[in-house]
């Protein structure tokens, strides 16, 4: 799963008639890039979640994305989450995912669309490996950015996500970034999101942030370490400068 619904106001006033998953970095849509890594990993389906200006992500995508004519795999095939049609606006990112867990194979990954990591390896083998461990989900961290420098999480001794408050723990390495990067069994939001109905039919709003915080606290997460590229593109000053490198 993509998620593409934001309003992305921290963007503005570039956001006002683009979604941000369609602004261009290097010349492509900012969500080809994601798009383009799946692909390259032989995935079949993606789903995208849309909201804001969503018929234009819609209209630009399609139902197919294929990076190149030439690759070897094969195209993805696109379905979306009308966040926008169908209760008039974004659901958040647990409501969203909640929304479309239907749809979502058992383990799934999510990842944002405004998050650039052209290298990160969607290899299926961690889809396996999740479902051989007594784990709920797997997340990736990277370094601090600048504009976030006392990161989110960081990782425990046993590769668990661990809170960086957490005194119970005698070895944790540092804080890191949440990368948005995830992939979650269905058990994980029927776990720690009961809240919110299977397919979320009456559209209720939910962040993913407090979920993964309690998951964590219960040990329920595994946690990687991404060091390639990985730009939260947030503002326009970001786009700009990752657009000079």
């Amino acid at each position: 799963m993509v998620l593409a619904a934001g309003r992305g106001e921290r963007m503005r006033p570039l956001t006002e008639h683009t979604p941000k998953p369609l602004l261009k970095v290097h010349n492509k849509a900012l969500i080809e890039w994601t798009l383009q890594a799946l692909q390259a990993q032989g995935y079949c389906d993606v789903l995208i979640n849309t909201a804001w200006l969503g018929e234009q992500i819609r209209e630009t995508l399609g139902n197919t994305f294929s990076a190149s004519p030439l690759l070897a795999q094969a195209p993805l095939h696109l379905q979306y989450s009308c966040e926008d049609l169908d209760f008039g606006g974004a659901l958040e990112t647990a409501g969203g995912i909640v929304r479309a867990l239907p749809f979502l194979s058992d383990p799934f990954w999510v990842v944002a669309a405004d998050a650039y990591c052209p290298s990160f390896d969607f290899a299926p083998s961690f889809m396996t490996s999740l479902n051989a461990s007594a784990q709920l989900g797997h997340i990736w961290l990277v370094d601090n950015p600048p504009h976030h420098p006392k990161g989110d999480f960081c990782r425990d001794s046993n590769g668990l996500a661990a809170l960086p408050g957490d005194s119970t723990l005698s070895e944790r390495g540092p804080s890191l970034t949440f990368s948005t990067i995830g992939l979650y069994k269905h058990a994980f939001f029927k776990t720690y999101a009961q809240e919110i109905p299977f397919a979320n039919p009456l559209g209720m709003k939910s962040a993913l942030g407090p979920i993964l915080k309690n998951a964590i606290k219960n040990r329920a997460l595994l946690a990687s370490e991404f060091e390639g590229q990985w730009v939260d593109v947030g503002t326009p000053e970001r786009l700009a400068l990752l657009n000079q490198v």
